[in-house]
């Protein structure tokens, strides 16, 4: 059984891993790199992405592009095993785009193993800002290899349930994207993001908007909990309702607070498809509100402004801190504060904080560890001679 790294071993993003026995060659991931943008560079990988057929089956353990992004480059039949309601929260995306989706997938589900030749996969639903992520439990010839995938304990899913259904492994690839920060932290709850904005709500009388990726379905729900608890509509545009209905959490519906509502005068027919649960300007003027909002709505909301005060509002801001730097996000964050709106952050890392690899290490307790997804494989030097961190991308159990 082998372990050959691609990419991602020693970056964050654009990982190709593959799992090979002497018959059956498996690849977990295809990701773009991060620092690409529309020129996307594909890997000459006989087999993969360029010549005849060489791989039995690809393996996503979830959705965001530093992982899926290169699957659409695959060689015509292989197999690409995904989350079911993973690839249902990526069909909406594309489709709200009037996208393709460039591959099909069979599904995965929790605990429910795969046979692909002599390799058995055992998927594990995980924590991450992804939903329906999963890690992987790879074996074969009387060896046991796991891959993490992106994961984390602070989320909405039992960490500690995982680690207790986690056996002892040969080896472990494992994400340390977090381990580049300057401080070691643990990182906060996404429960207790949801104190912070019911607490933070009670000091301001203006409406309330969210700025996130609204296929972070954790952060999605916590902001459906806050706007129950605080009195609000939870507003959602198009695409976030498309997702949400996809998820199946925080589905719009009159019932339950949570209004769609609409941006551009052509989508006109799709909103009302969602018959009472529909909201209109008149709506939201009677209304307190939490609404979803991105910076490509700037246009929107100046004329929304005209006819409601965002004066003493709060716009919460859900997403990575370095995206405040991208002149689209700056400059819409700017106006919000032009118009009384206070920005206060409200987000935590999808990514396993330094403590919560630590506990999974222990755990499994691996003979080999390999770290990728990461600018900081020496941090792993503390666990001795298991820690492969060298720039050997081919290992042989």
């Amino acid at each position: 059984m082998k372990i050959h790294i691609h990419r991602g071993q020693d970056q964050i993003g654009g990982s190709i891993i593959e799992i090979s026995t002497a018959t059956t060659r498996l690849i977990f991931d295809v990701g773009t790199e991060l620092d690409e943008s529309d020129q996307i560079e594909v890997p000459t990988i006989d087999g993969l992405f360029v010549g005849i057929k060489k791989y039995d089956a690809v393996f996503i353990s979830h959705y965001h592009p530093d992982h899926i992004g290169l699957l659409g480059a695959l060689i015509d039949d292989i197999p690409v095993y995904m989350g079911e309601k993973a690839f249902d929260i990526l069909c909406s995306a594309y489709s709200y785009r009037k996208l393709d989706v460039p591959f099909s997938t069979q599904s995965i589900h929790d605990g429910q193993t795969v046979q692909i030749g002599d390799i058995t996969v055992t998927p594990l639903l995980c924590d991450h800002s992804a939903f329906d992520s999963y890690m992987f439990l790879i074996e074969a010839e009387d060896k046991c290899v796991l891959y993490t995938g992106d994961f984390r304990a602070n989320g909405r899913l039992d960490f500690d349930k995982l680690l207790d259904r986690m056996p002892k492994v040969d080896a472990v690839i494992i994400e340390g994207t977090t381990l580049s920060r300057e401080y070691n932290i643990r990182n906060i709850e996404e429960e207790t993001l949801e104190e912070i904005a019911v607490n933070y709500l009670e000091k301001h009388s203006g409406p309330a908007f969210i700025m996130m990726s609204a296929m972070n379905i954790d952060r999605l729900k916590t902001i459906e909990n806050v706007a129950r608890r605080t009195g609000r509509l939870l507003l959602e545009d198009l695409y976030t309702a498309r997702v949400a209905t996809a998820s199946g959490c925080a589905v719009p519906d009159c019932k339950n607070g949570i209004r769609v509502f609409l941006t551009s005068p052509d989508q006109h027919d799709e909103l009302c498809s969602y018959g009472s649960a529909k909201i209109g300007e008149k709506g939201m003027m009677k209304s307190r509100f939490i609404m979803c909002v991105r910076s490509s709505m700037k246009s929107y909301l100046e004329k929304r402004n005209e006819k409601i005060s965002f004066e003493d509002g709060v716009l919460f801001y859900g997403m990575w801190k370095g995206y405040m730097e991208q002149p689209k996000v700056k400059g819409f964050i700017e106006f919000m504060q032009s118009k009384g709106v206070k920005l206060h952050i409200l987000h935590t890392s999808g990514h396993a904080d330094s403590m919560t690899i630590d506990s999974l290490i222990q755990k499994a307790v691996p003979r080999i560890i390999v770290p990728v997804h990461t600018q900081n494989a020496e941090w792993f030097q503390k666990y001795g001679q298991a820690a492969n961190i060298a720039k050997d991308f081919i290992i042989e159990l």
